[in-house]
């Protein structure tokens, strides 16, 4: 009976391995042509504080990885609102034993020439961390958090934006 489970499972990687050629991402060049030249073609304006600075940072590696410099068609407006909620208290020493960063972004994709609003939306994020009686580790802990944060903001404010303009094309 070892070889039917054996054979099973070859069959099952063979047919995995036949269909593999048959997927492609949903915004390709392919599916969506340049739609890649105007993800790249994005300009990010500065984000205040410095989980807005490591949002725009995510924010363009997002929506241009290259490195090239197009001339920008659109500018990508964010603003952003963080909140730290501690819902746990310890009650032997009356401190937070666990803390929560939620950080809100409203962005607005704005076409340069001519100017006019092509896409506006609002995305949330949250992430947790552990808080202990030490200053130092409580503040690279809720940085790390907000690192967090602003890597899983720029994800979706990017995704919702390569969706809008392929919607659009």
């Amino acid at each position: 009976m070892w070889w039917s489970d054996r054979a099973r499972g070859l069959a099952a990687l063979a047919l995995a391995l036949s269909l593999g050629g048959c997927f492609q991402p949903l915004y390709s060049e392919a599916a969506h042509p340049g739609l890649a030249a105007d993800l790249q073609a994005i300009e990010v304006a500065p984000i205040k504080d410095r989980i807005g600075h490591y949002l725009g940072d995510d924010l363009i590696t997002s929506l241009n990885g290259t490195g090239s410099t197009p001339t920008p068609k659109y500018r990508l407006t964010v603003t952003l609102t963080q909140k730290i909620e501690t819902p746990t208290v310890e009650t032997q020493i009356n401190a937070a034993n666990a803390a929560t960063v939620i950080g809100t972004a409203k962005f607005t994709l704005t076409q340069i020439e001519p100017e006019k609003v092509v896409f506006q939306s609002e995305a949330t994020t949250a992430a947790v961390y552990d808080r202990t009686l030490q200053g130092f580790a409580n503040l690279r802990a809720e940085r790390d958090a907000e690192i967090r944060v602003a890597r899983a903001l720029a994800d979706e404010i990017s995704l919702r934006v390569a969706a809008a303009l392929g919607a659009k094309g």
